[in-house]
């Protein structure tokens, strides 16, 4: 995307942008925290898939906040990927796999991603038009 489009952009869809590159950036950072420093990591002992997935976010938050700072579609596209797909995997450790009963950090945390992964979803639509296209999508 040119400087020109960029000016053109409206402050509102620059603002949810920027919330959307933060929200990334901080899962990244959570993630690289929890992987250097295990004691603020899960409490459950998660199967092994469970947790190549939320290793594999220290990548994919970091691509998707890259992504979207760009303003690339494909940075859409991750970013509704990676919210609902960790939507899932927290409601899968924080309600199959925790016995505790009520609510719990974990469970908060699985609803905070959930309602991120709604909210990008129900946005992007909205938000396309205004992302730079690769140019075998232009054709």
């Amino acid at each position: 995307m040119s400087a020109g489009r960029r000016r053109d952009t409206p402050l509102v869809v620059r603002l949810v942008v920027s919330i959307a590159v933060l929200v990334f950036a901080y899962g990244a950072v959570v993630h690289v925290v929890q992987l250097l420093m295990p004691q603020f990591g899960p409490q459950l002992a998660l199967p092994g898939w469970l947790t190549v997935y939320f290793v594999s976010l220290t990548l994919w938050d970091s691509l998707a906040a890259l992504l979207l700072a760009a303003r690339r579609v494909e940075g859409l596209t991750l970013g509704c990927v990676v919210l609902t797909t960790d939507a899932a995997a927290n409601w899968y450790a924080n309600y199959v796999l925790d016995a505790a009963v009520g609510v719990t950090p974990g469970r908060i945390g699985q609803a905070v991603i959930t309602a991120l992964a709604v909210a990008l979803v129900a946005l992007t639509p909205w938000l396309a038009p205004w992302f730079a296209r690769s140019k075998i999508q232009r054709r």
